[in-house]
């Protein structure tokens, strides 16, 4: 879908009339998705498996003007993503946009690491985000975006034994250009990624004095990213703005991928 050349270009970050998915809202990336798509004009299906933290994620959502459905889900399984998917179409009759908030981290050795705790962090990162994709543009209309969440680390080594992690985020990048070449010309669904360096979120709690160390010695900007940083880059892609965009990762590292 050509978006026209006439609408104001401010118009086009707008996501009114939208109805956005949004997984890992319970916290962190995806919840702050969740409150910028509501401010945004998006009305809102949330998915994460804390179903107490969710309903907060919801309320604040809408109280930032955004209608919002709250859906308990574990990415890893299918059925689960099926129903969050069928549970927005219920409510809100569309599915226009998928962000893939939800993901997990590891730091373990790999000559120490279980094959379960690998698995764990391939399953939530790439395969829940493939399960989600897939049931997405199954009902999809041409002019709908998924955003996946990828990492500087897909690119680069950040001193730090994280083996599955890394392995989860290059493999989000290369599924994005692929189901970018499969739907943008056939389906009219843009996929693109969103690469953020380290954002101080719930995920990298209890590793602040690393995350610092590294941030100090690799970041050209020298300090973290703000969250609504990471957002508005994810909320950008999500919309009209970005609507010549697709099969690409955006980065958000504060330059480190550079270094």
């Amino acid at each position: 879908m050509n978006p026209g050349p006439g609408r104001p270009v401010l118009d086009r970050f707008r996501l009114d009339g939208r109805v956005a998915v949004i997984t890992g809202a319970s916290s962190g990336l995806g919840g702050a998705c969740a409150l910028a798509f509501a401010a945004a004009g998006a009305d809102l299906v949330l998915g994460a498996r804390r179903a107490e933290r969710l309903a907060a994620t919801v309320e604040a959502a809408r109280a930032a003007g955004g209608r919002a459905l709250a859906v308990p889900t574990d990415v890893t399984s299918p059925v689960d993503c099926e129903r969050l998917v069928a549970a927005g179409l219920d409510q809100f009759g569309r599915i226009d946009v998928l962000v893939n908030g939800a993901g997990v981290a590891s730091s373990v050795p790999a000559r120490r690491e279980e094959p379960e705790q690998f698995r764990r962090v391939v399953e939530v990162n790439l395969m829940g985000s493939y399960w989600m994709a897939q049931a997405c543009a199954r009902v999809m209309r041409p002019g709908s975006s998924i955003v996946n969440i990828s990492s500087v680390i897909a690119t680069t080594t950040l001193d730090a034994p994280q083996a599955a992690y890394t392995a989860s985020k290059a493999a989000i990048e290369g599924v994005t250009r692929d189901l970018a070449q499969q739907w943008t010309g056939r389906l009219g669904i843009r996929v693109n990624a969103v690469a953020p360096g380290f954002v101080m979120t719930e995920l990298t709690a209890g590793s602040e004095a690393y995350v610092h160390r590294v941030v100090a010695r690799r970041a050209l900007t020298g300090r973290c990213a703000e969250a609504i940083e990471v957002t508005a880059a994810i909320l950008f892609l999500a919309s009209d703005a970005a609507s010549y965009i697709t099969g690409c990762s955006l980065a958000v590292d504060g330059g480190m991928g550079v270094t």
